[in-house]
């Protein structure tokens, strides 16, 4: 059996698929940089047609899995329903590349996110062509993103975030960005009672050269999709599960036309991310530095994710401290619990030695 963690190979995933029961319908639409196939799955020959792809960044995996479950649920009785009247188009890793090596560019160390008018990269390419020819009534861009983000200011940690992107500089509501946002209002309306509060929205600064933005700049709602942290869940199974349930009650919305009873307002009460956790908070930390000793400090800390063999590695670091630290932590310990020294040396950004 493969075992299924936050670090998602193009070869784990091959080996995921062809341990399914059944055969997806699978064609090649291009290939890497380093000439690895970029597979597509068309299901479903239903008359709203749905692209989504996924690890665009290689270390962003959440959605993808996700995607696995959702080949699943597509077998039944529901989801065959569901695909009577959809036509799917699923890429479930973009950038084979980055997702062995867990990196969030590509081999030619870009980042495909950014590529989305100058079209520089082969993967790029391929998911275009893909969109020229399949014609889309909506697209689902599938990312994850780092556990420093609440839904608000000091709020809970955002599980799930949302954006409808930006068709031009003035983020005007156009037509294909307000299909966006009633879809996504739905979605958060569907999901609140699961992940109460934990549900935010990213900024929409327009950025032609994203890919979200240039798809909506072109007539096609588009969804992005962010896959975030909750509690101590760093393997990210529970957020798995939510993405699943977000892309479904997504499905089912875009099939009986229900996310056309929401509205606009409802996107805009989604409460924005912000950058307000750390991994951990440890209080009472005596610290040295270049500029001198201080006592009693509360320090925090991030991990770093490395690929380490066939998973990823959590390393902690430094990220800054103070008498009070205006950061909220997914852990908040005492020194004497968790640093092998009572006293400690900063540097931003160097590993920190705790048990």
């Amino acid at each position: 059996m493969v075992s299924i963690n936050r670090y998602l190979s193009s070869q784990k995933w091959d080996l995921l698929l062809k341990a399914l029961p059944y055969q997806l319908p699978t064609t090649i639409i291009g290939h890497s940089v380093m000439n690895q196939p970029i597979y597509a799955h068309r299901l479903g020959n239903g008359s709203a047609k749905v692209l989504l792809w996924s690890q665009m960044h290689g270390n962003e995996s959440t959605t993808t899995r996700a995607l696995l479950d959702l080949f699943a649920h597509l077998r039944s009785p529901d989801g065959t329903r569901l695909l009577e009247g959809l036509s799917l188009m699923i890429i479930p890793q973009l950038n084979p590349d980055g997702s062995s090596a867990y990196t969030r560019l590509n081999a030619n160390k870009l980042d495909l996110n950014r590529d989305a008018l100058d079209l520089s990269q082969p993967e790029s390419i391929a998911l275009r062509k893909v969109f020229d020819s399949f014609s889309p009534d909506f697209c689902f861009n599938l990312h994850g993103q780092r556990s420093i983000f609440a839904a608000g200011k000091r709020g809970k940690p955002a599980t799930l975030s949302f954006l409808s992107p930006s068709a031009n500089e003035q983020r005007s509501y156009t037509p294909a960005r307000v299909k966006a946002m009633q879809l996504i209002a739905l979605i958060h309306k569907n999901l609140r009672l699961q992940i109460p509060d934990q549900i935010g929205r990213y900024d929409d600064t327009f950025n032609p050269n994203c890919v979200g933005d240039c798809f909506t700049s072109l007539g096609v709602p588009t969804l992005l999709y962010e896959a975030g942290h909750n509690a101590l869940d760093y393997d990210r199974d529970f957020t798995k599960k939510m993405i699943l349930n977000a892309l479904i009650t997504a499905l089912n919305a875009i099939e009986d036309g229900d996310y056309l009873n929401h509205s606009t307002e409802e996107y805009d009460q989604i409460p924005k991310n912000e950058k307000d956790y750390v991994d951990i908070i440890i209080k009472n930390v005596n610290i040295k530095t270049e500029s001198g000793f201080f006592k009693n400090q509360e320090l925090a800390v991030l991990y770093q994710e490395e690929k380490m063999g066939e998973s990823v590695f959590f390393r902690p670091v430094y990220h800054s401290f103070s008498e009070k630290i205006a950061l909220l932590g997914h852990r908040v310990l005492n020194a004497e619990d968790i640093l092998k020294d009572s006293e400690v040396e900063f540097m931003e950004g160097k590993t920190i030695d705790i048990s």
